[in-house]
């Protein structure tokens, strides 16, 4: 748990939690790649190569074998700044741009940073560097009193009520940059709650909760080919050029199939005995409102690892898929639980179908019963984390194959 709240706290945009992962990889024996480079990979050697800073896929080599593939997402719903986003004044406001679905009015009244990555330049070269600023910001509401329907009523403007409140006066913003992918997101430290501390409230649950748990599991032992691919710019539909809607996935395990030797044809039929887990959150029972929540599949915080399926393909779990991740956690002691939305309730999606643009892999969805998804402040139950963990270390440490009809366990 020390790790994990670490984790949350640091990693506040997918800059900081690539970097973040880099160095616990590091620390673990894995080595640093570069895609402009040629790859000399070595048997039982362990890997990781980064694209553009914000996403990371770790990979373990052998010479045979199909690929067990975790995938998740570096990106959080937060406010994006804009070029000159100084708005002047009897204050300095930010003028800022929504990005993803964020619960607009969890970000009023709260301690908010500025992060992300700022370009400089440097003996003649233009550099990447992690920012984060000093000071903290905040978004202030508007008084009951000048607003008598916020509590019925109110629909924050992106563009009028979530501008961050930065100076008394004019101000500056304080980098010194040729050009910026700045954030403003919450700086909440984490904290443990509940009658027996049993909840771990935080900022970004939803998706470092599954970055965390993939790190250590990848880190703890493997058998075969395995792989934990982290993809930003999941929130805002993965179509850039470090999403899962790009080549990212589909040109590394190419580069380890033409390493171990494979042709393409044996490539494509490696993808297709293989398992990707799509690795993401998904919504609990909330207490104060359980009749939003499927009536026969009650998903709890507390119940293990949910199983998400979803008629119209939101989710990629299969009966197929879904019976062998579900027997190879009954075989490893993991708990597991089903998650369905209600059918007259839109789904959220995850990135495990956009990856099948790219590389079509077998795949499962899976993740963590959670409340208050895309807001400033999220809650779950810490014993599903130990859940999570057990479960992909076993999933990395078996032997499975998938067939037409059948999977070989």
């Amino acid at each position: 748990m020390k790790h994990l709240i670490s984790f949350l706290e640091n990693s506040l945009t997918p800059y900081h939690a690539v970097a973040n992962a880099k160095k616990f990889l590091e620390e673990k024996g894995f080595t640093a790649l570069d895609e402009r480079d040629n790859w000399n990979l070595k048997e039982g050697g362990k890997y990781f190569v980064t694209r553009n800073g914000s996403s990371l896929i770790a990979f373990t080599f052998h010479k045979d074998g199909n690929f067990k593939i975790v995938a998740s997402h570096t990106d959080s719903p937060c406010l994006k700044l804009k070029e000159s986003p100084e708005m002047k004044g009897n204050f300095t406001r930010l003028n800022v741009e929504t990005y993803g679905g964020l619960l607009h009015y969890t970000f009023f009244d709260r301690h908010l940073r500025i992060a992300g990555r700022i370009v400089q330049e440097e003996n003649g070269k233009l550099v990447s560097k992690l920012y984060s600023s000093e000071e903290s910001v905040v978004i202030p509401s508007l008084a009951i009193h000048m607003n008598r329907e916020a509590n019925s009523q109110f629909a924050p403007d992106p563009q009028t009520d979530l501008l961050p409140l930065y100076a008394l006066g004019d101000a500056a913003l304080k980098t010194e940059a040729v050009a910026r992918d700045l954030y403003v997101v919450s700086a909440e430290k984490p904290f443990i709650n509940g009658a027996r501390g049993e909840f771990l409230s935080s900022p970004r649950i939803d998706n470092m909760t599954s970055v965390c748990a993939t790190l250590h599991a990848i880190a703890n032992g493997t058998n075969g080919v395995c792989v934990a691919a982290f993809f930003d710019n999941e929130e805002i539909g993965s179509c850039t050029w470090q999403g899962a809607g790009s080549d990212f996935l589909k040109s590394t395990l190419k580069r380890i199939s033409l390493i171990q030797g494979k042709t393409e044809e044996e490539f494509m039929q490696s993808c297709a005995s293989s398992l990707l887990i799509s690795l993401d959150n998904a919504h609990s029972v909330h207490p104060n409102h359980p009749e939003k929540c499927d009536p026969t599949n009650q998903t709890i915080m507390g119940g293990g690892i949910v199983i998400k399926i979803h008629a119209n393909g939101a989710y990629t779990s299969d009966a197929l898929t879904s019976a062998a991740i579900k027997t190879l956690f009954e075989n490893a002691g993991v708990k597991y639980q089903y998650f369905f939305n209600r059918s007259d309730m839109k789904s959220g999606s995850t990135l495990g179908h956009i990856s099948f643009s790219q590389v079509g892999i077998p795949s499962v969805d899976l993740g963590l019963a959670q409340l208050a998804m895309h807001s400033a402040l999220e809650t779950f139950a810490h014993a599903d984390y130990a859940e999570l963990k057990k479960g992909l270390s076993a999933f990395y440490q078996s032997e499975i194959s998938i067939q037409e009809n059948a999977v070989e366990l």
